[in-house]
């Protein structure tokens, strides 16, 4: 009976609680063109189509087809360190939002207590010492508040989009920490391109030294020609001991990222030799984006949920302004003697409640709502500069997209057309139709030509990531289809499956 008495008290103020102060939210109109950029930069299409698959939805296994690359990417989102910050910072959010929801419902305790106390004869009534014996049990909790202006379900609705805000940058860290990978991968390839080129140009110069040096032994090549192939051996060995420190610094950056020494396998696969132009290293990107795709960007969805953070307190610093209404009851049985502690006429019980009225705060109350306000104009502020950047990003990453493939033809035309040139320059300099420097000029400008070509590619499949990255791709390791992962788009936009299980149960 008593039980039933408690639990229909606690269901009463759970029901009293039924007011909310929160602002109404509304996303905040985009700060940026409805559409890319258009222009020679960009191509005809870089605004997509209806049909084309979503890039945030391709997983990363999918878009990174090298075997290697994957399984650099598979340690990596296991040991990083910074990813791992990432996660307990979402546990730390979700344990934050459990204490805060707490507070929605009262703390019930059980309590027991026993006292033996000898009186003296002194201080007896009856002149004589005696032993007095009391012993209470009893179920009840102290100050519940009744949430009747929205106070505790305010902060309880902070906490949780902190919480969402908190997942979202995790999703955000691991979707850079792929890039990353990916991109310390390829330039780890192209500097080892790079520094085989430089060998392969050093030993052609260095023939041509030794040639040229036994013809001015012969006096048929002057001094000058002999300095002149011995700049360009010099050149070249500088070259090799810069791109042979490059490698080394690479290989430390991947080891880095990854967050464990990289196992012997692919120590093996990395020095193999492989090139910036295998055909397997990065699948292609749908031709076009749609500019909506910024929102499946987490950093954005994570700036979203940082601003309806602030919205949810201003209605806790506007409820600070009504009463504060709080309930302390408990029920039991006190007996001076164990056996009769359970007996009916034994029962006892307290309700203790607590008004709370602000009337003179010194405009404490008003500086605190001043504050919440200006809070939400920042995170305003933050949200739309958020937008702003990542459309910036999107749109350099399509700009590229839309010249480097010309600039890589153009870039591999030039190399073909520079070899010719000095294959033609060494065989009339070796017959002694003309002398060392046009042979020199064309050796120079053909290095310089393929090492170009490198960095080329290498520009071209970093950009590729980049696009990857900045439209949301990497959050996935399979692509969201095959996998059966699911996405609510609502009224207020894209909403994870994280997000609606939570707020069912909240």
């Amino acid at each position: 009976m008593m039980v039933k008495y408690f639990l229909s008290l606690m269901a009463g103020g759970v029901l009293l609680a039924g007011c909310s102060l929160i602002p109404d939210y509304h996303r905040p109109s985009l700060p940026t063109a409805g559409n890319w950029p258009s222009g020679p930069a960009y191509g005809p299409a870089a605004n997509g189509h209806a049909g084309e698959p979503v890039v945030a939805d391709i997983g990363w296994r999918d878009f990174f087809t090298d075997p290697s690359l994957q399984r650099l990417i598979e340690l990596t989102l296991a040991n990083n360190r910074d990813l791992r910050v990432a996660v307990l910072n979402v546990e730390a959010a979700r344990a934050q939002y459990q204490i805060q929801r707490a507070d929605l419902f009262p703390t019930v305790e059980a309590t027991g207590s026993g006292l033996n106390e000898r009186i003296p004869a002194r201080l007896s009534t009856t002149g004589s010492a005696y032993i007095e014996h009391e012993y209470a049990v009893g179920v009840g909790f102290t100050s519940y508040e009744l949430d009747l202006f929205g106070r505790v379900r305010s902060l309880r609705e902070e906490a949780l989009e902190q919480y969402f805000s908190e997942e979202e940058t995790r999703t955000s860290s691991q979707i850079t920490l792929v890039a990353e990978v990916a991109d310390a991968y390829l330039t780890l390839l192209g500097d080892q391109e790079l520094l085989r080129l430089t060998k392969d140009t050093l030993k052609s110069q260095q023939e041509s030294y030794d040639l040229t040096k036994q013809s001015s032994d012969h006096g048929v090549a002057t001094e000058l020609d002999l300095r002149q192939a011995e700049t360009s051996v010099r050149t070249a060995e500088t070259n090799l001991a810069q791109y042979t420190r490059q490698v080394a610094q690479d290989h430390n950056a991947l080891v880095l990222l990854v967050g464990q020494p990289l196992p012997d396998t692919l120590e093996a696969d990395l020095s193999g030799g492989r090139g910036l132009d295998s055909e397997n290293l990065v699948a292609d990107l749908p031709a076009g984006v749609p500019s909506a795709l910024l929102e499946r960007r987490p950093d954005i969805r994570a700036a979203e949920h940082s601003l309806k953070a602030a919205n949810a307190n201003i209605g806790a610093a506007r409820a600070a302004f009504f009463p504060t209404i709080s309930l302390t009851a408990t029920g039991g049985t006190t007996s001076t003697g164990l056996s009769r502690l359970f007996q009916g006429v034994s029962r006892t019980w307290t309700l203790a409640p607590d008004i709370t009225i602000p009337i003179f705060e010194g405009g404490r109350l008003e500086g605190g709502l001043a504050y919440a306000k200006a809070e939400k104009n920042i995170q305003v502020a933050q949200y739309e500069k958020t937008i702003q950047t990542a459309f910036r990003e999107v749109a350099d990453a399509l700009a590229a997209r839309g010249t480097l493939d010309g600039q890589l033809r153009a870039q591999n035309a030039l190399v073909e057309a520079s070899a010719v040139r000095y294959r033609l320059s060494d065989m009339r300099f070796r017959s002694g139709v003309e002398g060392y420097l046009n042979t020199l000029d064309a050796q120079r400008t053909l290095y310089n030509s393929q090492q170009t070509l490198i960095v080329t590619r290498l520009s071209r499949l970093s950009n590729l990531v980049t696009l990857y990255k900045t439209l949301g791709g990497g959050w996935s390791e399979h692509s969201a289809q095959a996998q059966g992962e699911t996405l609510v788009l609502t009224t207020s936009g894209l909403q994870t499956a994280t997000e609606a299980r939570v707020r069912d149960i909240r």
